[in-house]
């Protein structure tokens, strides 16, 4: 009972978010949103009467407010990336169906209408994949970006507020933070350019040596092919036809071998200069929030309160895009960001205070 209250929930509140992000689309897109929209619906009327049918008096009103996050969402992220952050959703439920088809009270008919609404969730996704696919770039480069971003947001804090401990001055601060922020991000910007760089060269190397064997000693190949499928579990026939068949087709030959032997593919290779740009350009980002109060040269104290806000408004943003693109509890991982942040911005404001009494440093 308790699992499909929570499904009617869900159902519920996806039903309202598709119809209200429909509001804002024409088209094909508005159509495919309202299509989610009535088969969350269907969905909600199933579990309404399986719960009534147990004699549960319900009496669910959806979260506007929820909604309204949700639409704002939409308007500064996009659809593609709020449609991610729903997949997540989708997800859960996901799990929460399969548990529950393994309960035995449920009829024949409830398990077949459970079943075809777990199908349903599974086919959402590639209702909307291709509004999806525009992030894809960004989506592919998040880790760099986050990277970047939560490294130059956190260094930066944590000089910043060393620096208040130490001088106390807010135009020395921002000096400082803004020298070592420039620095950081050209460091980790060629730093991140280099190693990957680097890792591209050995991959395709690899690649090469690969597509090369393909070419002149190609029944090596095709021998260890007809392994892997069986240890994959496929029958030693159609293993076979799978060795035979890749062995006529060299190209295939060697993807199949880079893939398995390696777990590399051509098409998925990083590029060097991509993950640069998005490392150092978001370490600079990062970097630049801690400092925006110390720049507009208002009292020391209230500018290290307001750089601690907008910190926190920063690591929540960057706890949310890690979650996002990991299928990880936004809400936790949002907490973790900000509790490491903080924490390094406070020993570091201890270690200026220290070093200002011990040395005597204080500029005003």
């Amino acid at each position: 009972m308790e699992m499909a209250l929570i499904a009617l929930e869900d159902e519920l509140f996806s039903k309202e978010i598709y119809y209200a992000l429909s509001k804002f689309y024409r088209g094909e897109l508005k159509k495919r949103l309202l299509k989610l929209s009535r088969m969350e619906r269907d969905h909600a009327n199933f579990f309404t009467k399986f719960l009534e049918k147990r004699g549960i008096q319900l009496s669910i009103k959806t979260n506007r407010f929820k909604i309204s996050i949700y639409t704002f969402l939409l308007r500064i992220l996009g659809i593609g990336l709020t449609l991610r952050i729903l997949e997540m959703g989708e997800r859960g439920a996901i799990k929460l169906y399969s548990k529950m088809l393994e309960d035995s009270d449920l009829s024949d008919d409830e398990k077949i209408m459970l079943k075809k609404i777990l199908e349903d969730e599974l086919l959402h996704e590639e209702e909307l994949v291709k509004e999806e696919s525009k992030f894809e770039e960004f989506l592919n480069h998040i880790k760099e970006a986050v990277l970047g971003m939560n490294d130059g947001l956190v260094e930066i804090l944590s000089v910043t507020t060393g620096l208040v401990g130490a001088y106390g001055s807010p135009f020395h601060v921002a000096l400082g933070g803004f020298i070592v922020g420039t620095a950081g991000a050209l460091s980790m910007g060629i730093g991140a350019y280099a190693s990957a760089r680097a890792q591209r060269q050995v991959h395709e190397g690899i690649l090469h040596k690969v597509k090369i064997a393909s070419k002149y000693v190609a029944s090596i190949f095709r021998d260890r092919i007809f392994s892997y499928m069986r240890e994959k579990g496929y029958s030693k026939s159609l293993s076979k036809n799978i060795a035979e068949e890749s062995f006529k087709n060299k190209k295939l030959l060697s993807k199949i071998i880079a893939e398995e032997e390696y777990g590399l593919r051509e098409e998925a290779l990083e590029s060097p200069f991509k993950s640069g740009i998005y490392t150092g350009l978001f370490y600079m980002i990062g970097a630049f929030v801690p400092l925006i109060p110390y720049f507009l040269g208002l009292p020391i104290f209230i500018s290290l309160v307001l750089s601690l806000i907008f910190a926190v408004l920063a690591l929540s943003v960057t706890g949310f895009l890690i979650a996002i693109s990991a299928n990880l509890s936004i809400r936790r991982k949002i907490v973790e960001m900000i509790f490491f942040g903080l924490g390094s911005a406070g020993i570091t404001f201890i270690i200026g205070r220290v070093a200002s009494i011990l040395f005597g440093l204080n500029i005003s």
